[in-house]
Order: structure tokens, then sequence, then C-alpha cells
């Protein structure tokens, strides 16, 4: 799994009736993008640092209009 600031982390929930949970990945620790990441967390509002797990799949971010 490799990941850039800005993408979206993903991770499906495991139990019936959950939902799953979205975050932003803030800061990488690894030049080549590899866990663990720093994401902003949207459900809840806070930071952590996190170890994907094989629920978790990552969502690149789209670029801006006029940007490449």
């Amino acid at each position: 799994m490799k990941a850039q600031v800005g993408d979206r982390l993903i991770v499906e929930s495991a139990h019936l009736g959950e939902s799953r949970r979205i975050g932003i990945i803030t800061g990488l620790h690894h030049t080549d993008g590899s866990p663990p990441y720093d994401v902003h967390w949207l459900d809840q509002e806070h930071e952590a640092m996190i170890f994907p797990g094989p629920d978790a799949r990552i969502e690149r971010r789209q670029a801006e209009p006029g940007t490449s």
C-alpha cells in the first residue's frame, strides 16, 4: 500500500451495521509512501497514526482543475 498526503484512506466496516471510516492522509512516515500514515478522520474530527489493515484501501486525491 502506497499513499500521498491528501489521499483518502477508506476502512471498510468489519461489523454489520457499522459504517466505513474515511480519513485524509495528512502525513507520511516513509518517503516511499508506505505505512504508517497520519490520518485526519472525518467522522470524529481527530488525527491519529495508523497502520492500515486488509480492510483498508487508498483513494487517490483528485487533481484540482487547471493543475496536472
